[in-house]
């Protein structure tokens, strides 16, 4: 992640390895993937899996609420999704 700055690099470490801590805590899976890179207005880092994915009663802990917390102090977004097939997708939006 050379040249981004250091609270986009801690940012982007500490998002990616709760959401797999989550994945294989929680989501059983088989498979998980992170994705990063930099987009035309920031950086973006992804972490899906095939897992079970998280239910409609799923209510926020600490993890994904402290996962929000890091990403919007940076004026960025972060979504959780049902992966496509099954499972979770992760996506953390910052700017630059």
């Amino acid at each position: 992640m050379s040249g981004l700055p250091a609270a986009v690099e801690v940012t982007a470490y500490l998002v990616a390895r709760e959401a797999l801590t989550n994945a294989v805590r929680h989501g059983e899976p088989r498979r998980c993937a992170v994705r990063l890179g930099r987009t035309a207005d920031g950086f973006e880092l992804s972490v899906s899996d095939d897992g079970r994915g998280l239910g409609p009663e799923t209510v926020p802990g600490v993890g994904l609420t402290s996962m929000r917390e890091r990403v919007e102090e940076l004026d960025g977004k972060l979504t959780i999704d049902t992966a496509h097939g099954g499972g979770t997708v992760v996506t953390a939006w910052i700017p630059l």
